[in-house]
Parts: C-alpha cells; structure tokens; sequence
C-alpha cells in the first residue's frame, strides 16, 4: 500500500492550488468560501456526537455530503476544469431542507420570542453551525461578484442556516430542554 502525501509543503509560502491547478494566495475569497463550508461541515460533526434520533443523524449525513460537493464546487477553477459542470444540487435538495424543517415545525410549540443559543449542548451546536453556515453564505456571495457562483449553491446554504435554527429547537425538546426565550428589558 502506497503511504498518503497528508503534507505537500507546497503551500509552506502562503499559496495553494484550486482544483485544475490554479495557484492563489490561502487569503483569497474562494478559500475563504470553501473553507467556512468546510469549517461548518466540522460543526455539524459535533451536533452528529450527541446521541441523535437515527433520521436526524441520517439527514445530517446527507448535509455533510452536500456540503462535500460544495467545497468541491468552490474550489474548482472552471477555465481550467470542467468539473464543476459535473457537481450539482437538484432543486430535490432544497426541498428536502424545507420539508425536514416543516416537520419538524409541526411538533414544536409555537415560536414566541427570539430564542437565545444554549440549553442542551447539542441545541448549542446548532446555533453555532446556524452562524457558521450564515458567514459561509456571505462568503460565497463576496466570491460571486468576482467569479460566477451558481444561485444553487446560495440558495442551499440560506436554507440551511434556517434548518439548524430549526433542529436548535427540536433538540431542545428532543433532550428534554427548556429553550431561553430572550426577554428585553425595554
């Protein structure tokens, strides 16, 4: 068995390449794209450590292998490879996201208040992955006034911060937790 090359040292001078072989500097829009998709991807690895019902352990499987295409489809230099015409999300994906979030609307009381982050760790995690796939949303959108960035792949993470809003609250109640409604002293 051939040993894996983990380390390069090619990005030891602060450049890397995207897939196709483009070399740009590690502060460049695009990485900071495709690495907030990547660092969100490893928040919802910590949601997944808490023990979930198995449907929602198996959606976030299928988010973390979306979010996998994702980063794939931003680090690709499309002049050079065409493999982003080959990664994809079908409208089905985002449905799916918005049927997920109906259902698990329908077992929760109705939302009254702004709800502030914490209770259960997992309903925590939630709020971070929420604000962690919002920044990667900007992110994306910054990289789309400089290169083309298809609406799929924006409208995907818009839906999807709005998902780990609503699973925050479903594992509030899944782990038997009071939300914290956020009361202002006006």
């Amino acid at each position: 068995m051939k040993k894996s090359q983990i380390y390069t040292k090619t990005g030891d001078k602060g450049s890397t390449s995207l897939i196709g072989g483009t070399r740009v500097p590690k502060h460049h829009l695009r990485l900071e794209a495709y690495g907030t998709v990547d660092e969100l991807n490893a928040q919802i690895g910590l949601i997944k450590a808490w023990q979930n019902d198995e449907h929602t352990t198996t959606v976030l499987n299928k988010i973390q292998e979306q979010l996998f295409t994702i980063g794939a489809y931003l680090a690709t230099d499309d002049s050079i490879s065409d493999l982003r015409t080959k990664l994809n999300c079908d409208e089905k994906d985002i449905e799916v996201l918005e049927s997920e979030m109906d259902q698990l609307e329908s077992t929760l009381p109705p939302l009254k208040n702004f709800i502030l982050p914490g209770g259960h760790p997992a309903s925590a995690q939630c709020h971070i992955a929420r604000t962690v796939c919002r920044r990667a949303e900007r992110r994306v959108n910054q990289m789309a006034t400089q290169t083309e960035v298809a609406t799929w792949v924006i409208r995907y993470l818009n839906r999807l911060s709005d998902y780990f809003f609503v699973l925050s609250r479903y594992l509030s109640k899944y782990f038997d937790n009071n939300e914290i409604p956020w009361k202002p002293e006006l």
